[in-house]
């Protein structure tokens, strides 16, 4: 059996493993060390002097070691320390009271408060739990109808891994190797953008059938004064961090790990204001920051050094040869990436998909003439549709179960449709207008040269804000000096992705390709 076999054969096998059940972190390592240690075998050599243990634990340190991956745990921490300060229920009843005259006021204070957690958080599972245990019971004791109560709560938990500070888009700008403050930057508008086309559907529904959210009574009673200042005291706080965390990244004031420690700062200085910081809930975001992180960076571990066996027995060529084969265009290439996408978010989670299979991938971005940001951002919105499609809707699972007994599973379903529908339609909206992922990084930070560039190009590789965004926009800059020194280029044509390891190492040492041995 050719090497290329293998690697198919070692792909195969890990598919097979996931449906069994198998921790899906140490599976990878297991099978890459496994396959890995026949690639790099050599007659007469010692068990231990074989190459894969080399390879594994140079990726063990270089993750260990990634300056993009610290802000993880921080913005992990920022959303867990937050969920536990009771900052939620004070705003969600503060924009239920201020919205009181809106049609379906409890539905949008629902989705705008998923909104602002999504963005405070980046967690999906915290969002909907919480929802569904503070907003769900009381937009179904005020006679909401269940399916749109519950699709509301879920599809607004999803856009976490949207809205910047997404934790899904960190783990995709280490993996792409591209800047994570850019692909903020282009996160903010389609997010924006799926949150309102939430908003408009719901306040659509209510206005043509106003009995499907009746107007609570006990809001009534609450002056307006007394109304704004709840809406003060539990919306501006929360709203500010927000505010200073994401302005300091986009506005170049601070990496996203310096941001994110920022903001876990602020997080513990809320829940001291808001009276609910306890030695307990401070240990109990600890341990949940720490539990989370350790799994994306094993998952990390274990998806690099398999991902190096595939692509060294030739399993990554393969792929690219058979997807060129196929003679697809541009848009044929996006359409059936998002397509398997699509199909993947159904038994796995965003993570596995984003480590392990996205990377097949992103070899092909450069023949295709996709902006890596671009596809990054088409990954997120089309994760979405993974958290919402039966029979694997993990959104619907979540608030099933915290939800009253009397909201059956397939409710939950139904009220996920139309939501599922809009975030297609967001996709198409994306695909039909690439620049409204383009556009915003474009205008902060890059030079007027270079955001002429043909349509799609995507957004260049300088992470300095263009001083003209500041002062509107102006065209009149100097393009970049010719002898400016161009970032080099990894082997794996991603632009500026450093290798894991040395490339001389899979060649056994030499600098010349030589072809393994049968």
């Amino acid at each position: 059996m050719s090497d290329p076999m293998i690697a198919l054969l070692m792909l195969g096998l890990f598919i097979v493993c996931i449906f069994l059940g198998f921790p899906i972190a140490f599976t990878l390592m297991g099978m890459g060390i496994l396959f890995g240690f026949y690639a790099y075998f050599q007659p007469g050599q010692s068990f231990l002097d074989n190459n894969i243990f080399y390879l594994f634990t140079q990726n063990t340190f270089s993750i260990m070691n990634n300056d993009v991956l610290i802000s993880i745990p921080l913005f992990l921490f920022m959303g867990y320390i937050i969920e536990r300060a009771n900052i939620l229920d004070k705003l969600f009843l503060s924009l239920q009271v201020a919205l009181r005259h809106v049609p379906g006021s409890m539905a949008v204070a629902a989705l705008i408060t998923c909104t602002m957690f999504a963005t405070a958080t980046g967690i999906v599972g915290a969002v909907v739990t919480l929802m569904g245990l503070l907003a769900l019971p009381s937009m179904l004791k005020a006679g909401y109808d269940e399916k749109l109560a519950t699709g509301v709560i879920t599809a607004g938990g999803t856009l976490g891994i949207l809205i910047p500070p997404s934790i899904m888009l960190i783990v995709y700008a280490a993996t792409a190797g591209i800047s994570v403050v850019k692909l903020y930057a282009a996160a903010m508008i389609p997010g924006m953008v799926l949150a309102g086309m939430y908003l408009v559907y719901v306040l659509a529904r209510v206005i043509i059938n106003p009995s499907l959210a009746p107007k609570p009574k006990d809001v009534d009673a609450i002056g307006f004064w007394q109304g704004a200042y709840m809406l003060v005291t539990a919306f501006l706080p929360l709203a500010l961090l927000i505010m200073t965390v994401l302005g300091s990244i986009l506005f170049g004031l601070a990496t996203p790990s310096e941001a994110a420690a920022m903001g876990a700062g602020g997080g513990i200085v809320l829940a001291v204001v808001y009276r609910a910081f306890s030695w307990l809930r401070l240990r109990e975001a600890v341990f949940l920051t720490a539990k989370t992180t350790a799994m994306v960076c094993y998952l990390f571990v274990g998806s690099w050094t398999f991902s190096s066996v595939f692509s060294y027995l030739g399993g990554e060529s393969v792929i690219k040869e058979f997807m060129l084969s196929m003679d697809l265009n541009t848009w044929q290439f996006l359409l059936l990436s998002q397509l398997i996408i699509f199909v993947l978010g159904w038994p796995l989670e965003w993570s596995e998909i984003i480590i392990i299979f996205v990377p097949i991938f992103l070899p092909l971005l450069e023949h295709f003439n996709v902006d890596p940001i671009l596809f990054g951002i088409l990954i997120a919105v089309n994760l979405q549709t993974s958290f919402l499609t039966p029979p694997m809707a993990m959104s619907a699972y979540y608030l099933k179960g915290v939800a009253p007994p009397q909201v059956q599973l397939w409710t939950i379903f139904k009220g996920c449709f139309p939501f599922l529908g809009m975030v297609l339609l967001t996709l198409a909206l994306l695909y039909a207008q690439p620049r409204l992922v383009n556009w915003l990084p474009d205008l902060m930070y890059n030079s007027a040269s270079e955001a002429v560039e043909p349509q799609d190009a995507g957004p260049a590789n300088s992470e300095t804000m263009d001083l003209n965004f500041l002062s509107g926009g102006s065209t009149e800059q100097a393009a970049p000096a010719a002898d400016a020194p161009a970032e080099p280029e990894a082997d794996d044509g991603k632009p500026g992705a450093d290798p894991v390891i040395d490339p001389a190492f899979f060649l056994g040492g030499s600098s010349t390709p030589e072809k393994k041995a049968e």
